[in-house]
């Protein structure tokens, strides 16, 4: 089998189209063409639904696909092995959740970029239990994963500890909760604005809520901080936040941080991984270290103005 074929028709279903793939591997139409068909007269199958638009691939061509990928990550892992001083090519798989993605990505997708420019990075968003599962199933290389201070990962992975995330309850001024510490007993007279089953900040609240026995009632469940902020902000219900995003928000004067001694929890930051092939020893370092310095640069820049919660009035 030619690994050349594979790499051709993998670039034909990432791209959607024969032109595009084309151009991104330097090859003629005809010449890209025939490459796909060596592949699918070598396999006895038909790989391409070459009636549908944009190009799509049958469902045996999407199992290949999965398969192709796989075997061109593997042959970048050997050639890295062969060659080990040489700069990391290839795939390097990145799961983070939505909550980190707004906050911190940027700047180390950025460090990632200028270091190793042959490097593709492919950044998958997900919940952190899903991206513990797809590390598990080597779907991703590494992770970065939000849990509960409560909650300890998977045996047999790497972790380190990149950051710890308070969590503080906000609620609109309407509420007239802030005027004292709130119970959980007077949350739960309240709907929530809460992110999907699966999210961290999310779990933690619902089990601090069923220690207590209390009701846990999700009014809406919003994907992005800032929407789920702006719905808490018009009376909709109460939610959760990092200081973080909220110092950010647009919707912050709107809203009020609570006092909950019952509550007090945070979320560990933590970046994951399984057995790694030596190209991407030196990435995950760097991901590492980029991540780190950027969540401690936004914990400098809050302590100043972090919001406070609001204290009962001395009588």
């Amino acid at each position: 089998m030619n690994t050349h074929d594979l790499q051709a028709f993998v670039a034909v279903v990432e791209s959607e189209s024969m032109a595009q793939a084309s151009e991104k591997l330097f090859l003629t139409q005809p010449g890209l063409t025939r490459r796909v068909q060596n592949l699918e007269k070598l396999l006895g199958i038909e790989l391409l639904d070459r009636q549908s638009k944009p190009l799509k691939p049958t469902p045996a061509g999407r199992e290949v696909y999965g398969l192709a990928r796989t075997v061109l990550r593997a042959v970048d892992d050997l050639k890295a092995v062969a060659s080990p001083d040489t700069e990391p090519s290839g795939e390097f798989r990145i799961g983070v959740p939505p909550f980190l993605s707004e906050l911190a990505l940027e700047q180390p997708i950025d460090f990632l970029r200028n270091t190793f420019p042959k490097l593709t990075l492919r950044v998958t968003a997900a919940w952190s239990p899903g991206l513990l599962q797809s590390l598990d199933q080597t779907k991703v290389d590494a992770a970065v994963v939000l849990l509960p201070e409560s909650v300890a990962l998977p045996e047999g992975v790497t972790s380190t500890l990149l950051s710890r995330k308070p969590m503080v309850v906000v609620a609109p001024s309407a509420f007239g909760l802030a005027d004292k510490p709130a119970t959980l007993a007077d949350l739960a007279n309240h709907p929530w604005v809460l992110n999907q089953d699966g999210c961290g900040m999310r779990s933690g609240l619902a089990r601090a809520m069923a220690m207590a026995g209390l009701p846990f009632n999700v009014a809406v469940e919003a994907f992005g901080s800032e929407l789920q902020l702006s719905l808490v902000a018009r009376g909709l219900g109460v939610g959760l936040a990092t200081p973080e995003v909220l110092a950010r928000s647009a919707h912050a004067k709107a809203l009020q941080v609570l006092d909950v001694p019952e509550f007090r929890s945070g979320l560990n930051v933590w970046l994951v991984h399984g057995a790694l092939p030596s190209r991407l020893a030196r990435p995950v370092a760097l991901m590492r270290d980029a991540l780190a310095e950027r969540l401690a640069e936004d914990e400098v820049r809050l302590a100043p103005s972090t919001p406070t919660r609001k204290r009962r009035k001395a009588s």
